[in-house]
């Protein structure tokens, strides 16, 4: 899936029901078990109660972010999937305060997963098989590019990381892991 059929969210509504470290926790989980998963699968997976997870998964439905999935077995269970393969997160230039603070806000809660991520690595990594302790990085690279050229490098590491998401890997060899590959992207000449 390229970045032209991703789901582009730019509603307040859905940025603010999303910006809640938990909720994030669900998707990703979501897109990482396709079939879907049950409230009580789900509290195993954020370290909450199945009720608190009922209450999240309601706020993701509630924005169209989550829908249930068929049922399994005896119908009893009520399983929940994500309604989206992959989206992204943005408002337009023009966009009213309120939109540009749930966005703000949204970005904010996700970048604090994603450096959580990191330190959680950081803090065992020397515990790490060595093939894993020298694959890993955390680095940055000082490009010079125009506008253009980094869209085409974004589209060009899509392609690339494509074929190795969870989702697209239907057996994946017996040593693979998941992995956080994140990768930020931002002129860096704005004054302090």
């Amino acid at each position: 899936m390229n970045a032209a059929n991703r789901t582009r969210i730019t509603d307040p509504a859905v940025m603010r029901a999303l910006a809640h470290p938990v909720r994030l926790a669900l998707l990703e989980h979501f897109g990482q078990h396709p079939e879907g998963a049950t409230a009580t699968e789900c509290a195993q997976v954020v370290e909450l109660s199945p009720s608190a997870t009922s209450y999240h998964l309601r706020a993701l439905a509630k924005v169209g972010m989550i829908r249930e999935a068929p049922s399994r077995g005896d119908g009893r269970e009520r399983v929940w999937q994500a309604s989206h393969d992959s989206y992204e997160i943005g408002n337009e230039r023009d966009a009213t305060d309120e939109e540009a603070a749930a966005e703000a806000a949204l970005i904010e809660t996700y970048l604090a997963r994603q450096n959580d991520k990191v330190r959680r690595y950081l803090a065992v990594a020397r515990a790490e098989p060595e093939d894993w302790y020298d694959a890993s990085v955390i680095g940055e690279q000082a490009l010079v590019l125009t506008a253009r050229e980094l869209k085409r490098l974004r589209t060009q590491i899509d392609e690339l990381v494509e074929p190795l998401k969870v989702r697209n890997r239907d057996k994946p060899p017996r040593s693979a892991r998941p992995v956080s590959f994140q990768i930020r992207a931002v002129p860096t000449d704005i004054p302090s």
